[in-house]
């Protein structure tokens, strides 16, 4: 299978693991940045159709706690992306 590639450098495409429930939900329980690292997803506050402003794109938008922080984790057509912070 061929990998899907985009240039858009503020999308940042990550692994995520997930949960399907038999009720048909979709719960990401924890995700892994660029750097290798793996982060547990405490709690999602919310879910919704939404774009993302800063990396473009349309997707369900989960909003996440994250070691006591908010971000955002988009789930589009068949892949998971945050928006890279800006340096």
């Amino acid at each position: 299978m061929m990998e899907k590639r985009y240039k858009n450098h503020n999308k940042l495409y990550i692994k995520v693991e997930a949960l399907f429930y038999p009720d048909g939900r979709l719960c990401p329980i924890a995700f892994w940045w660029e750097n290798g690292r793996r982060y547990y997803i405490d709690r999602v506050t919310d879910v919704c159709r939404a774009a993302s402003l800063k990396a473009g794109g349309i997707g369900i938008r989960y909003t996440c706690n994250v070691l006591g922080k908010q971000i955002y984790l988009f789930y589009e057509e068949d892949r998971w992306f945050m928006e890279r912070r800006e340096v």
